[in-house]
């Protein structure tokens, strides 16, 4: 079975596990793309949970986490 080529996707980081339940609830509740995924091995900050999203959606992922008062750890984009 052929690998699936890596794309470039951003990665929001956070401190607590809480906070990255808490955008996963948000942004299933209000339609904002991406999902949890286990931290990729690029970055060793924060909970081990991170918001997946394509880079395309940075605005909108950062527009839910303001609405909700949740920074970011960190922002990365990544080839994953």
């Amino acid at each position: 079975m052929p690998l699936r080529p890596k794309k470039n996707t951003l990665i929001v980081a956070f401190d607590k596990t809480v906070e990255a339940m808490a955008m996963e609830e948000a942004c299933q509740t209000d339609g904002v793309p991406g999902r949890l995924i286990p931290m990729p091995p690029q970055i060793s900050a924060g909970c081990g949970l991170v918001w997946k999203a394509d880079p395309s959606d940075r605005e909108q992922v950062l527009v839910e986490m303001d609405k909700i008062g949740l920074k970011p750890s960190s922002l990365h984009e990544l080839l994953l």
